[in-house]
């Protein structure tokens, strides 16, 4: 699968957003110490993370390919968003990452797909950028409820404690993959493990960031 220039240029990338989780904002503060552009919640509450970044904004016709690469079994599409991705985060990257980590997916979770849409995605951007992917160090310890079928205020408890890092990535530049970005807790979940797990500094790169009221 493969787009046109004109479907190219026509697709939702991400513009203005915060420097650090890539909420699409309006309006943000700089930061007095990095001079960043940051939300409201960033300046009060810094993630465990230290940066995001968001390829596109959660909208048509991104939105439809995420669903049918995620449940759909359109793998093909994760070639397309990756290949797209990869292009994307390559001039944007200011300092590479020792390797990728997709989120990962319970076991269970993974028997019924039959894949993992987050490593789909990373297969073309580590391919790309020339960078390995640990699918293996990480772990998720329960089949939670998925996050999009729960109220913003309910997904970080849905998540809490549910990796488990069994790699070693004491002193390691992380970036995590996934597909979509929302209220942020899975990757903030995620970031905390391997925070505890010594890793030096956490990317995290997204195909699309969701604003808190999709």
């Amino acid at each position: 699968m493969d787009l046109c220039v004109g479907c190219h240029e026509d697709l939702p990338y991400q513009q203005q957003a915060c420097q650090r989780c890539a909420l699409p904002l309006h309006g943000m503060h700089d930061d007095e110490e990095s001079g960043a552009a940051l939300c409201g919640n960033c300046l009060n509450d810094s993630p465990a993370y230290d940066r995001v970044i968001s390829v596109f904004t959660y909208a048509s016709p991104v939105d439809h390919l995420i669903q049918d690469l995620k449940f759909h079994h359109k793998l093909h599409i994760a070639r397309l968003l990756g290949d797209i991705m990869a292009s994307h985060l390559a001039p944007r990257v200011q300092t590479r990452p020792d390797l990728i980590i997709p989120v990962p997916l319970h076991s269970a979770r993974l028997r019924e797909r039959g894949y993992n849409q987050a490593l789909e995605l990373a297969r073309p951007i580590a391919r790309k950028l020339h960078l390995p992917i640990d699918y293996r160090g990480c772990e998720r310890l329960r089949a939670t409820p998925a996050q999009s079928d729960l109220p913003a205020k309910e997904r970080p408890r849905n998540v809490k404690g549910v990796f488990n890092i069994t790699g070693n990535f004491k002193g390691r530049h992380v970036a995590i993959i996934d597909d979509v970005m929302t209220t942020g807790s899975t990757v903030e979940e995620l970031a905390t493990a391997l925070r505890k797990a010594e890793a030096r500094a956490i990317d995290v790169w997204v195909c699309a960031r969701a604003s808190l009221n999709d």
